[in-house]
């Protein structure tokens, strides 16, 4: 990839299981609506359960302990597969479970499917005057946000009692580009929404995306949680002691790369205390790239802004 897209973003913030294959597809008539109960094994992975490459549109946990996936997405969308056979039109894709990225298998897959009938008329969309692909190089669209401790929507609150977890969701809008990875290159709390000579400043990630901390090193418990795909990242971030009483802020210096090509400037690394060795989150048979955490991985743009409320 010859471009590099990056942006600054700030947020305020105060294993293969058997599953019950249990599961109902809706064929509406521009959508499809898939509802899937997994065992209790699965509730906590519920990110690495896929539609396509679509996650669960909502994720409930059922009082047997069982959890309820429900993907409701446009036929157009998910990477959903368009096939047209005589009189008529085939989508088809997969329901999966991945506990790994790809290229790595699924542990389960469903293959899922919808049939319909060709309406009156239908002009194949190649025919069509000005039908055709689009490239952008333009400017892309970068979010942040909080999420809920159950990671199934966005945090009702910015405050967070000092050792617990802030999951902390970025990502950015695929559109018409090539596959792209998200990075958090570069992350620092702030007593500021805007980062000053004069503001408080404590790093959270530095190096290039290789140095993941929480205020107790590498006897913190922070880490990357595993993507649900390439164009987002979740950072579970243990809350640390800093500017007690004060609003603090998180600024991310965000980074859309190729997700094929990782180095020494493009990665996102963490610590893992059980091995004590710090390992890749996209890959970790690449993890000798991580080796430069504890000393330089060369030089370093940009920032976006989180809110913690520290008042209480």
């Amino acid at each position: 990839m010859s471009l590099l897209w990056q942006c600054a973003i700030v947020l305020a913030v105060v294993a293969a299981s058997a599953a019950n294959e249990d599961f109902n597809v809706d064929c509406e008539k521009h959508s499809i609506k898939v509802t899937w109960k997994v065992s209790p094994e699965l509730v906590e992975h519920a990110a690495r359960l896929f539609l396509g490459h679509c996650v669960p549109s909502t994720f409930s946990v059922l009082p047997t302990g069982e959890g309820m996936a429900t993907f409701h997405y446009n036929l157009n969308g998910c990477a959903i597969k368009k096939r047209v056979t005589g009189k008529k039109h085939i989508y088809s894709t997969s329901l999966t479970y991945r506990p790994n990225r790809k290229p790595k298998p699924a542990a389960i897959s469903h293959h899922i499917k919808c049939v319909y009938i060709r309406p009156e008329g239908w002009i194949p969309p190649f025919l069509i005057p000005a039908y055709g692909s689009a490239e952008g190089h333009g400017g892309l669209v970068f979010h942040m946000a909080l999420l809920n401790e159950d990671l199934t929507g966005l945090a009702k609150s910015s405050l967070f009692p000092l050792g617990s977890f802030i999951p902390i969701w970025a990502a950015v809008d695929q559109m018409d580009h090539q596959p792209l990875l998200l990075l958090l290159e570069e992350c620092v709390a702030a007593t500021t929404p805007e980062l000053q000579s004069a503001s408080l400043v404590y790093p959270i990630i530095t190096n290039k995306g290789s140095y993941l901390l929480d205020g107790n090193g590498k006897n913190g418990n922070s880490r990357f949680l595993p993507r649900y795909h390439s164009s987002a990242i979740l950072l579970y971030l243990q809350s640390f002691k800093f500017a007690l009483g004060e609003e603090v802020y998180i600024h991310c210096k965000l980074v859309a790369w190729d997700p094929e090509v990782f180095d020494i400037e493009k990665k996102a690394c963490h610590y893992i205390k059980e091995t004590g060795e710090w390992e890749l989150l996209d890959d970790p048979s690449q993890s000798d790239l991580c080796k430069c955490c504890d000393s330089s991985c060369k030089p370093r743009a940009w920032f976006k802004t989180l809110f913690l409320d520290r008042s209480q």
